[in-house]
């Protein structure tokens, strides 16, 4: 038993914003009410003092490299699940593109069983849209779906041709799966290594247009006009893309997308020959970024998530146009959404936490709210505290992320998952 004393509520499912203590029994919450109404013998269970932290739905991360099967020199779930519940996570959505890749309910089962065994937060697994993310044919999608997918993608590159995406797209109506789409034309980016614009000619690196994500976008906004199909638009980072969602939405259309905390927070201007700074989508121009925070404010963004990427630092530490593309994102998250966001004044702590709970979970066909019988999962965090991120004290196995030594204001605190504290600062 534990209760959660004293933490001012925010919880957009039910628009509450007041003090509230919070009883979790086994894995539910089972009470909320007001502060002192609820009492608890600590002999009989843990309490924990919220008083000055912000108490949420658990977060949710639409989007994570776990690495495991095949590549766990870079991370494990047991690693990358630690350093998700630093960052205030209690579940996350871990993409396909594994060795071998994430296309068949073997696989799936192997993810699950991994993370029954070693998991910090809850692991929900993204399926492969195509067999081996190769584009060719569709991959086993009702065999992963009642293996435990909750939806189907072949991140890392987009769904090859508009006829399989039409395929997918069908198929996956019918089991009520979205389609989580890496918004490439592979023609355009070919070769690129980050956004194409002034920088990019500066520094003499080969550059991907902005339409490279745009132009993809389009075309998979129209095969879900076509099919009726649920797409969400993985790690958007385009104002032409966030015009097309935007446009999507006025229609009616099941669209929704995403967008990282690095490409609301840095710009193509920030790159330096450092390959923390090269991911995919590449960082964009000014314009877009601002395009970004006006979409995260108005609604037409549905979910920050943080697309993990971590590579072991032999991979990293290489020419920036040799290494690989991705950033660490789990334990910045929130930290970066609380300053580039909410202290900067452009959305309220309440967009904030649907960003990061609600938001996914709608995404998901899921609820996530602080009622009796929900889920005992939250993430408590600090408005004003400050800290520093010092990436070599992360239970990640990598160390690939731009915001090494960054002083912030606010962050995780505790993330409780299943009604036990799995972290706490």
């Amino acid at each position: 038993m534990l209760l959660i004393r004293n933490g001012r509520v925010i919880d957009p499912a039910t628009q509450t914003d007041a003090l509230r203590d919070v009883r979790l029994d086994g894995d539910k919450i089972v009470e909320v009410a007001a502060p002192g109404q609820i009492q608890l013998d600590a002999h009989n269970g843990e309490i924990f003092d919220a008083t000055g932290f912000i108490v949420a739905p658990g977060f949710i991360d639409l989007h994570a490299h776990l690495r495991e099967p095949g590549q766990e020199s870079s991370e494990t779930i047991e690693t990358g699940t630690k350093s998700a519940a630093r960052g205030g996570f209690t579940a996350v959505c871990c993409m396909p593109n594994t060795k071998p890749v994430n296309d068949n309910a073997s696989v799936t089962r192997f993810i699950l069983d991994r993370a029954k065994a070693s998991a910090s937060v809850r692991v929900w697994p993204i399926g492969a849209a195509s067999v081996g993310s190769k584009g060719e044919a569709i991959a086993e999608i009702a065999a992963m779906r009642d293996a435990g997918i909750v939806a189907v993608s072949d991140d890392g590159k987009p769904i090859a041709t508009a006829k399989l995406t039409r395929q997918v797209m069908d198929y996956c109506l019918s089991l009520d799966l979205p389609v989580i789409e890496h918004s490439e034309d592979v023609s355009l980016a070919a070769g690129a290594v980050m956004r194409e614009g002034v920088t990019s000619t500066r520094l003499g690196l080969p550059g991907m247009p902005a339409a490279a994500e745009s132009v993809c976008v389009a075309r998979d906004v129209q095969l879900a006009e076509l099919t009726g199909a649920r797409l969400h638009v993985a790690h958007l980072s385009a104002k032409a893309s966030l015009e097309q969602v935007r446009s999507a939405k006025s229609r009616g259309l099941r669209v929704t997308c995403e967008v990282t905390p690095h490409h609301f927070t840095l710009i193509d201007e920030d790159v330096q020959y450092d390959s923390r700074y090269k991911m995919n989508p590449p960082l964009a121009a000014r314009d877009d970024r601002k395009a970004l925070i006006e979409g995260l404010a108005d609604g037409t963004v549905d979910a920050i998530a943080t697309d993990h990427a971590p590579h072991e630092p032999a991979l990293k530490d290489v020419e920036f146009d040799r290494a690989p593309f991705g950033v660490l994102g789990f334990e910045t998250a929130l930290a970066l959404a609380l300053e580039q966001l909410v202290h900067a004044g452009r959305i309220s702590l309440m967009r904030l936490v649907e960003l990061f709970t609600t938001g996914p979970a709608k995404v998901l066909g899921m609820e996530r709210k602080i009622w009796p019988g929900q889920p005992g999962d939250l993430t408590i965090f600090s408005f004003e505290q400050p800290w520093t991120y010092d990436v070599k004290q992360s239970p990640s196995k990598s160390r690939n992320s731009p915001f090494d030594g960054r002083q912030f204001k606010g962050g995780p605190v505790a993330a409780i998952v299943a009604g036990r504290m799995i972290h706490k600062k």
